[in-house]
């Protein structure tokens, strides 16, 4: 049928609704993938069968997920222009779904990187500061906006060796405190009315005396790695991802950690069960006498 082809679509695409170059030379690229696998055939009399049958070769050659959600996309973009046109009866894309994207593994340091992030020596005002945040990272697990947002007084308990949190939801969960979170904040106590403005209430506080900010805390714990050599960019959830994987590979005890994070779902938690396997899939052919094959068998 006349003015049914890809490119009277593209046309459409281009100066009617004024599509950006990007989005064209996509479109463009995706539809030209779908017209090569149908070959012979006509795009407008294609069926859902061999639709489907073209994202599995696709997904087959390597196409990564987002890629096949992408071209998808194009295609039921370009069936929907053919059904309104009156070329199609129903488009052929209905109910056809891109395999699910891997879900990527949180970043997590070894228990060698972490102890050299925080073994690093602490002189400077700004730095006894840092060190008691990024100790309390590790050690209780938590979320970069839950540490901006404790208080002193009612959030830390240093005798009982505990820290309240309100997390996602308004939830409110206690944590333990590790012996050394608790010293490095106590010697942070010590000093934290020379830069705390009267009237703060904020446990942590920047150069002017208030409440620090999420992205200065980033940025400090940035600093921090470079200077102690960890060897790679460390943001605040990597290190509440390490406490979350170094505490399960210790204990196994899935339930405690979910807890600990605050994960309403414990499936959330889970993902910490690939990163331990991968711990122990190391130690394995490390140390297994037959895990790997000798130079030469």
């Amino acid at each position: 049928m006349a003015g049914t082809s890809v490119d009277s679509f593209l046309d459409e695409l281009a100066h009617q609704r004024r599509a950006s170059p990007h989005t064209l030379a996509a479109y463009g690229h995706d539809l030209a993938r779908l017209t090569g696998l149908a070959g012979e055939c006509s795009l407008s009399g294609l069926a859902p069968h061999q639709l489907r049958r073209f994202v599995m070769q696709l997904h087959g050659q390597g196409l990564a997920a987002g890629s096949l959600a992408r071209t998808l996309s194009a295609w039921r973009a370009y069936y929907r222009w053919l059904v309104k046109r009156g070329a199609v009866a129903r488009n052929p894309c209905d109910g056809l779904r891109a395999p699910k994207r891997a879900k990527a593994l949180p970043k997590a340091l070894s228990i060698d990187q972490t102890q050299a992030l925080l073994d690093a020596p602490a002189e400077a005002l700004l730095e006894v500061r840092d060190k008691a945040m990024f100790e309390l990272f590790y050690s209780s697990g938590l979320r970069l906006a839950e540490l901006v947002g404790l208080d002193l007084g009612g959030n830390l308990d240093l005798a009982e060796g505990t820290v309240t949190v309100t997390g996602k939801r308004g939830k409110t969960r206690v944590v333990p405190l590790g012996a050394k979170a608790a010293a490095a904040i106590r010697t942070w106590l010590e000093r934290r009315s020379t830069l705390a403005a009267a009237d703060e209430a904020a446990l942590f506080v920047g150069r002017r005396g208030n409440r620090l900010n999420p992205r200065t805390v980033e940025r400090r714990l940035d600093a921090w790695a470079k200077k102690a050599g960890v060897g790679l960019h460390v943001h605040p959830h990597m290190l509440r991802h390490s406490f979350a994987s170094h505490l399960l590979q210790s204990s196994g005890d899935l339930r405690a950690v979910q807890e600990m994070l605050g994960h309403a779902n414990i499936g959330t938690t889970q993902i910490y069960t690939h990163l331990d396997f991968q711990h122990l899939t190391k130690v394995y052919d490390a140390a297994h006498p037959r895990a790997k094959m000798k130079a030469g068998k």
